[in-house]
């Protein structure tokens, strides 16, 4: 085999593959990428981990058709520090790659093509979302999956898509995130996705003002975004009844700048007992008292305003649950914020709903579709 692809483009499909691509693995070809010719003006390349495959196409010039497989790694290293001209690519019989780019010259040992793993057969595209609504579904669920590799039910999200509607789901058994928004999408799915599916999508939707397109089979869900195809295999099992989780007699609401809640947390934080995370919310008319205490440092305290005309009561959490449940940015309005910057960003109001100090507490902003669960903690 035998091309030419300008640097800058190859660089940026190698960074999607990167994060698929095993990087040690007891199967040593995984630790490699495909490269193959389509046409004499594009290569795709592939790269998979069994469960989770990427497959990128991009524009080069091929002189000789042909494949090879090359370590991702060392090739992306490679390829990421090369000054940004034309890299040229030739195969030896061996399976060594030879690579040129401008002064420099650098030699690879491949592997035999024969031994990379199969890709599964691409799967018709029936639905669609657009990449950016995709992006923050993931974006206010993703932080609710489970990291217990034994919870395997509880490793994804749960997208359903029914009646013009799109829903997202996560849970970890102590916390739960749901989103729901009204689209023009009439196709139906019901399936659970992968925490690294859901991952290596977002990078490419990121940076795509396009659609992502949906399909399935029995065993495997696809995604397509500008081309760029990632399949992924279906997490098997019974997902838990969300809808009995979402607290439907929240009758005690309690109002406050979201803003001014993420500083006060954040600095409360500092003096919680590091094996319990725990933090407590006094709940009072118009304001909430936060506090920690560990018992070898010391404590904190901080009030902020709140609107709320009901019994004083006292509610304890985990303050890193505490935090995801307070996101506010909406898909109109979505800003980067520095996780070290505590300046108010925003006036944005967010509701906090509850029946009583040990039932399920709600964290939803006013006016959004999306909200998170927490469940409290005794204090």
């Amino acid at each position: 085999m035998k091309f030419t692809i300008n640097q800058k483009l190859l660089k940026k499909e190698l960074e999607y593959v990167q994060g698929i691509v095993e990087k040690k693995s007891t199967i040593p070809v995984l630790s490699n990428i495909l490269i193959e010719s389509v046409s004499n003006d594009r290569i795709r390349i592939i790269g998979t981990d069994l469960d989770c495959t990427i497959r990128c196409e991009v524009e080069a010039s091929v002189e000789t058709e042909g494949v090879i497989c090359v370590q991702s790694r060392k090739l992306f290293d490679i390829i990421r520090l090369l000054s940004e001209q034309d890299v040229h690519f030739e195969s030896d019989d061996n399976d060594w790659v030879k690579l040129k780019c401008g002064k420099s010259k650098f030699k690879l040992a491949g592997v035999s093509s024969d031994t990379f793993p199969e890709v599964p057969n691409f799967s018709k595209m029936p639905l669609k979302l657009s990449a950016k609504l995709f992006s923050y579904f993931i974006q206010h669920t993703a932080y609710a999956i489970t990291q217990e590799q034994s919870r395997f039910t509880l490793s994804g999200a749960k997208l359903i898509l029914a009646s013009n509607v799109a829903k997202m789901i996560a849970t970890d058994g102590h916390r739960l995130a749901y989103i729901e928004k009204a689209v023009d999408e009439t196709g139906n799915i019901d399936v659970l996705i992968p925490k690294k599916a859901l991952t290596e999508v977002t990078k490419i939707c990121q940076n795509s003002d396009s659609d992502v397109s949906f399909g399935e089979d029995p065993n495997h869900i696809y995604f397509e975004i500008d081309g760029r195809l990632i399949i992924s295999r279906k997490l098997n099992g019974t997902f838990p009844n969300y809808e009995m989780v979402i607290p439907k007699s929240a009758d005690k609401v309690v109002k406050f700048n979201a803003d001014d809640m993420k500083i006060a947390v954040r600095r409360v934080a500092l003096m919680a007992d590091e094996r319990v995370q725990s933090i407590k919310f006094a709940i009072r008319k118009g304001e909430i008292e936060i506090s920690s205490q560990a018992a070898e440092e010391g404590e904190a305290a901080e009030i902020i305003k709140a609107e709320y005309d009901d019994e004083d009561i006292s509610i304890g959490f985990n303050w890193k649950y505490l935090l995801d449940a307070l996101q506010t940015d909406s898909l109109e309005e979505e800003t980067e914020t520095d996780d070290d910057d505590i300046t108010p960003t925003s006036n944005e109001t967010l509701c906090l709903s509850f029946k009583d100090a040990n039932g399920q507490v709600m964290f939803h902003p006013e006016g959004n579709d999306f909200l998170s669960v927490v469940m409290p903690l005794r204090v």
